[in-house]
């Protein structure tokens, strides 16, 4: 089971950015593979804490967290931290400790350490029906990211012999200063482009289409996105590939409606259906059900039939499905029937009786939602 983000950084729930950003400044310090040469188990730490910043940092993520717990980041991850790899957390997280220093280590995201650059991430939106969220479905989507074009050939920058890093000593009053910066020239790469081929862009890349696999757990929800590591756009040279960022898009059920994990059914009835009782077969989520309607029902009734709902994304139950029972009037009679109606109006049997125990509309709401 995967460690608590709020124990890995030792931070309570309610910390606040700065409480968060402290915490994770003073782990990363601690274990920093340049500070435990060959440590696997300082650097597995220290990724752990990245990962753990990176959603706790993160407002919308958080809360994601907050609700669903590792759950929400999993199935191809909703944004989550991980894989990540020390250049992805030297990338991202490398001014958290300012400039170009880190404490006299050598150097986080800046110092001394070549910068891999990141390719750009792809969005794209999947349609799931509600059976789909309820179940959880493999998708393959076809997807058009940029690749590095076969043939492409790089080489050592000239500018700064490959560190990715230019450094300026100047005198001041205060004695001499050295200052460390970015290579111009290759951005920060160590690496220009040596041989582009003629199918090529600027950078050495190319568009291709490529069919990715996409795992979605079960209970997902109208605008939640799901992230897939490494399935963006490729970077030139040795860079990372950046993400495809899934964003979830629920279709509309022709019977069903959503509530959180609760579904909801309308069940219109006839009025003779009301007084006999009848047996009557209902779509769900996972397949068609019947139900038995007892004689004598009221219009209103609600009937909920336990585990038919929508299964929670970190795993603990599902929700209902909530019949409503509306008992249809109709709307024209015969001379026949109208005759029957006018006589049974006069019977008492007839007359409406509610008894003590039968709660009221606003009663039957409140419960539904407790």
């Amino acid at each position: 089971m995967k460690e608590d983000f709020y124990e890995i950084l030792g931070i309570s729930k309610n910390a606040t950015d700065a409480e968060i950003k402290k915490a994770y400044r003073k782990k990363a310090i601690e274990y920093h593979p340049d500070k435990n040469p060959g440590d696997a188990t300082a650097e597995e730490k220290f990724k752990k804490a990245a990962e753990a910043y990176e959603i706790l940092s993160d407002p919308d993520k958080k809360a994601r967290y907050d609700q669903y717990g590792h759950q929400a980041f999993e199935g191809g991850g909703f944004g989550g931290g991980g894989g990540m790899n020390m250049d992805d957390i030297f990338s991202q997280f490398g001014d958290i400790f300012g400039g170009g220093g880190f404490g006299g280590f050598g150097g986080f995201g800046g110092g001394g350490r070549q910068r891999r650059v990141k390719g750009s991430n792809l969005r794209i939106r999947v349609k799931l029906t509600l059976e789909e969220i309820a179940n959880g479905v493999d998708k393959k989507i076809k997807v058009k990211r940029k690749i590095q074009a076969p043939g492409t050939t790089y080489k050592t920058c000239g500018t700064c012999n490959g560190t990715g890093q230019v450094t300026r000593v100047t005198n001041t009053i205060l004695g001499r200063m050295q200052t460390s910066s970015a290579c111009s020239t290759c951005g920060g790469a160590g690496q220009v482009m040596d041989y582009r081929p003629s199918d090529a862009d600027g950078q050495g890349l190319k568009v291709t289409e490529e069919t990715v696999s996409i795992s979605i757990p079960a209970g997902v929800e109208d605008g939640m996105q799901l992230k897939v590591s490494g399935k963006g756009n490729e970077a030139p040279g040795d860079g990372i590939a950046g993400d495809l960022l899934v964003a979830i898009e629920e279709q509309e059920h022709p019977e069903l409606q959503r509530e959180g994990n609760n579904l909801h059914y309308d069940l219109y009835i006839s009025f003779s259906e009301a007084a006999l009782g009848a047996s009557r077969e209902i779509d769900t989520v996972s397949g068609k059900v019947r139900i038995k309607i007892e004689e004598g029902v009221q219009s209103g009734k609600i009937l909920r039939l336990r585990g038919k709902g929508i299964p929670s994304l970190n795993g603990y139950g599902k929700g209902d499905l909530l019949v409503h029972v509306n008992v249809w009037t109709p709307k024209t009679l015969n001379k026949e029937q109208r005759e029957f109606f006018e006589k049974m109006s006069k019977d008492d049997h007839f007359r409406p009786n509610p008894e003590s125990g039968e709660k009221s509309f606003f009663e039957k709401v409140k419960d539904m939602f407790s």
